[in-house]
Order: structure tokens, then sequence, then C-alpha cells
């Protein structure tokens, strides 16, 4: 039996913990929230006698812990993290891992010279659907265009209404990391625009569009907006790829269709599989257990997050963007800090990175 402490009890934290009942082997032993009556709350919801508390340093001292759930809010992620990796707590963490490249080159040294693993939950890259579209484009030998369009309209309240690029940092990380999962390539550039429709209920730019030069050649082109009431797309986008022998369409749920160059459009049979959390949980534990690293371990992961950083810099700046040169910045911070806080062996495993964690 795994012993797991949940920090964060708002809407995602409660996902998580139906996640963590549901699951033989696993029992909650704390539940951390800076909002203790939120926290004794899900915990009651769900019938758990389990301490509460308001820091994660208190509960990983007095809780029995085998692993850790980071779903608070994401300029928290670095710090429960860190915390955890420290007490040599593997951490499972929601996206993203932390707000900058800087701060996940430094937490990826850390979990490397403490011999933690810290993953990135990219629960979207868990489904039959995008696993049959992914074959398929395979089938018709890879993707050179690759296009989505994601449009919802959520209205969240809170954190997200206020931030300054609430779709770029808190939902594009999504569609970025499916395009490298379907691409079976890495990003090395991207031009984006993004913008605020003036009919847009947040504070910060809502809607984005930008296209992204792969290592392989191939294009991957995005348009998204979470302001977009009427004909939504699923919570996964609208998807198109065309390869050389054909193209491929998948609706973000369960439709995958194809055609080559020859004869009428056809389904594609799409099987069943493990899916979002539940899914990122099993590679995470099937890690634990000896097995192959998670595909959302911090030093895979990462340029996932650096697509975002790239992406909002070419929209600031209104210029493209190297991804070589976002590691080559956040590195550069990620080993003053190091060096300045005396962390010797971070520092040294920083040096070894130079361009990033290897891919």
């Amino acid at each position: 039996m795994r012993d797991v402490i949940v920090v964060g009890a708002g809407g995602m934290g409660r996902a998580w913990m139906d996640v963590v009942q549901a699951r033989e082997g696993l029992r909650a032993s704390a539940v951390v929230d800076i909002n203790p009556s939120a926290a004794r709350a899900a915990a009651a919801e769900r019938g758990w006698d389990v301490p509460v508390f308001d820091d994660v340093a208190t509960a990983l001292r007095e809780a029995p812990a085998d692993l850790l759930l980071n779903v608070t809010i994401p300029e928290a992620h670095r710090e429960v993290s860190e915390a955890a990796i420290r007490a040599r707590v593997p951490v499972l963490s929601e996206k993203p891992v932390t707000p900058t490249v800087a701060d996940a080159m430094w937490l990826s040294a850390l979990s490397v010279t403490r011999g933690v693993l810290l993953a990135t939950s990219q629960s979207r890259r868990h489904s039959a659907g995008i696993s049959a579209f992914r074959e398929t484009l395979r089938d018709l030998g890879g993707a050179g265009q690759l296009e989505t369009q994601f449009f919802q309209n959520p209205r969240f309240g809170g954190f997200r209404d206020e931030m300054a690029s609430p779709l770029l940092v808190d939902m594009a990380i999504h569609q970025f990391d499916q395009a490298r999962f379907l691409l079976g390539s890495e990003p090395e550039s991207v031009y984006c625009e993004e913008f605020s429709p003036s009919w847009s209920w947040y504070r910060g730019a809502a809607a984005a569009q930008a296209i992204f030069r792969f290592s392989d050649g191939s294009r991957f082109g995005y348009a998204g907006s979470w302001c977009a009431d009427g004909l939504m797309t699923s919570w996964n986008g609208d998807w198109r790829g065309s390869a050389p022998l054909g193209s491929a369409t998948w609706d973000g749920e369960t439709t995958v269709r194809m055609q080559g160059a020859e004869g009428p459009g056809q389904d594609v049979p799409v099987g069943s599989a493990s899916e979002g959390l539940d899914a990122a949980l099993t590679e995470f534990l099937t890690a634990l257990g000896g097995g192959e690293a998670p595909s959302g371990e911090i030093r895979r992961n990462i340029r996932s997050l650096a697509m975002v950083e790239a992406a909002g810099e070419s929209a600031a700046t209104g210029s493209r963007v190297e991804l070589d040169s976002v590691f080559a910045r956040a590195g550069a911070a990620a080993l003053a800090e190091a060096e300045a806080a005396g962390e010797v062996e971070i520092a040294d495993q920083l040096r070894e990175w130079e361009g990033g964690p290897p891919r």
C-alpha cells in the first residue's frame, strides 16, 4: 500500500482525490491546502479520516508519503515539488510543472541529483482516440503538416481570469504536448500572436495563433480561444494531419478518419485505453515500480513547457523565437541561481545541459 499526500483541494485537487480513492494499492495520508477548511471538506466528502495541513513542509514531516500529488496553482508548483524532492518523496505534478523553463531546469537538476522522480501529468496524451490518430499518421508516412483548432468558453473565475496569458500558459501546453507526441519530433522555433477578442471576459489574452517548426521539417499550426461561444471543439481540439500517403483527422474524442491519395475516406477503428488522470497516474506508478520513466518525466516534458514560453516571447516581441535561445537563457538563469545558493551538484548538472536536458 502506497501513502499519498495530496497538495491542493480545489477543483483539480478533488478530481485527483477521486482518482486516488478509486485506485487499489493507494491511500491518502494527508491533504494540504492554504485553506484548511477546503482541505477538511474535500477529505470529508470522500470519507477520509486523514490529517489536514496548511503547508507542505509540515505534512512531509508528520505524514507518511510514498508519493505526492502537486495540484496547487502554477506559481506554487516549484516550492511544493522542491520540498517533496528534498524529502525524498516522488512528485506527480499538474501542468505546468513550473511557470518558467528556468525553474523547470533547476528542478530537473534537483530531481536528477537527488535521484527522486518528478513528472508532469500530461493527461491529454492518454486516450484511445489520440493513439489511433498517431498510428494512422504513421501508417500514412508521418505528418509533415499538423493542425489543431481549440475553441472553448469556460467561465472559471479565480486566478485564470486574472492571468496575462490564460490560454497559452494554462491550456495550450496540452495541445503543444500532444503535437510532440503525434509528430515524434521536437520543436525548434515558433511564431505566435496572442490577442484579446473584444467580447472576452478574461483580463489577459484569451486567444492565440501559432506555427511551430519541428526538427524533422514538419510544421504544427495552432489556433485557439478560451472565449468562443458556439460551435466549440472538444477539450482536446479538432485535428488534421497531412502526410505523404494521405490525410487523417481526429475530433479530439473518438472519431478518427483517414483518406489516401486514392479511394474514399474511411473511419479508423478506435479501441479502448486508460485515459486522462488515471492513465498519467498509471505511468507514474509503473515507473516507481521499476518500469519505464513516464512520458511526463520532467526532462522529457520540459520541451512542452518551452513551447509555451517561446510562444509567449514571440507574441510579446512580434518575432520568430528559436527554442535553443529559450533554453540558453533559462539554463544561464538556473545556473546563476544554483551558484548563488551554493548548490554545487545542481550547478554541475546544469553545466552538462547546455541547450537543455537530453531529449
